[in-house]
């Protein structure tokens, strides 16, 4: 399936590894893949604000990847969320949810089952569109169809499914 990626769609791919490395993650997910695209630049023509989304992304990150959709399900329970983000950071230290499993046996960067669905519905979409070449709007339009925190902070910044589809593809 890489074949099919243009060439900023591989460079995102492999950003996102280096992302995944540069936070410490054992494993690549979906916010490496929208970290890779800021920082590609994908999403200037969005205007975006890429501090505001990195940090959006890192409080999810201590929050062990749980969206807000999460948070208020468990406060739904009488759950405070906050409360044991903070006693889990007392006992284990700062960041300790934020990504435990192992890379694999091999020593590669393996990628999370979120990651590789983000990928496969780029696939999908560029199908779609009956374009044959998966690009960077793809995995953004990818990203922006699945819940989940990339969504999440993309949403709160006012990128959309439909905006990104309209600004990016003219």
């Amino acid at each position: 399936m890489f074949e099919r990626f243009t060439r900023e769609a591989r460079s995102t791919v492999t950003g996102a590894v280096t992302e995944a490395q540069r936070t410490g993650a054992q494993r690549v997910g979906e916010e490496h893949l929208l970290l890779s695209l800021l920082s590609l630049g994908a999403l200037d023509p969005l205007g975006v604000d890429q501090d505001a989304i990195t940090a959006d992304l890192a409080a999810a990150r201590r929050r062990g990847g749980m969206s807000r959709a999460d948070e208020e399900a468990l406060a739904g329970l009488g759950i405070d969320l906050a409360q044991i983000v903070s006693r889990v950071e007392e006992t284990h230290g700062e960041g300790s949810l934020s990504d435990p499993a192992p890379r694999g046996r091999s020593g590669h960067t393996r990628f999370t089952p979120g990651a590789k669905k983000v990928l496969e519905q780029s696939l999908r979409i560029a199908l779609g569109r009956k374009e044959r070449h998966i690009s960077t709007l793809h995995l953004l339009l990818s990203l922006l169809s699945r819940p989940g925190t990339p969504a999440e902070v993309l949403a709160d910044h006012g990128v959309t499914y439909a905006r990104a589809e309209a600004a990016l593809a003219a």
